[in-house]
């Protein structure tokens, strides 16, 4: 039985997504056994996340820098804009280092089911980004999910007002993929989006 005080942070840590009760005991054991090094540095880093933490105001993007830095990367191109639903889908898409625009994060998508509807997400920002002028592209990089195509759908309909082309991410069959192990979903996709050889 292990005391409060690490069955706290063990229960602290079993709430991030990905770790249940099992693996945070694990990451609990691990930070004990090197807490001389480990420990110190994971309170700092914390602590300055703590502090320094704010959602940026151009694009919902988390960093400890307002603007973000990807907003305020002189090197990005501000006439390409990439639309995501959440901030893990940003910074998935940054990390390929594919998209060399400017993001701007929904916070979620529409659902009814969960009572999502167009005011509880950030399109108005969006539609005053791309009402300002300088954007030539929007891409809609929605999730591949019967609420994230509705809320393409959505958005598109929305920014057919202004003259910027609207454009949406390819989806179908993945590298590697092996007809035999995709849905059905996967497969009629990829072929409505066949094109020529």
């Amino acid at each position: 039985m292990a005391s409060q005080e690490i069955e706290r942070l063990a229960s602290a840590l079993a709430r991030l997504p990905g770790l249940g009760p099992r693996s945070a005991r694990r990451a609990v054991l691990w930070l004990v056994k090197h807490r001389e090094r480990a420990l110190p540095e994971l309170v700092e880093a914390l602590a300055g996340v703590r502090e320094n933490l704010s959602e940026c105001p151009q694009c919902g993007n988390v960093d400890t820098h307002s603007p973000c830095g990807i907003c305020a990367d002189p090197r990005r191109d501000p006439r390409s804009l990439c639309v995501v639903e959440e901030v893990s889908d940003l910074w998935a898409l940054d990390r390929a280092r594919l998209f060399t625009g400017r993001y701007h994060v929904l916070g979620g998508r529409l659902s009814a089911l969960e009572g999502v509807r167009p005011e509880d997400l950030n399109i108005t920002g969006l539609l005053a980004r791309v009402e300002e002028g300088g954007i030539d592209e929007v891409v809609l990089a929605m999730n591949a999910t019967l609420e994230g195509q509705t809320t393409a759908h959505y958005l598109a309909e929305r920014l057919e007002a202004f003259p910027v082309r609207v454009t949406q991410l390819a989806h179908g069959l993945p590298v590697g993929g092996e007809l035999d192990y995709l849905d059905e979903g996967t497969l009629a996709q990829a072929l409505r989006a066949r094109r020529p050889v």
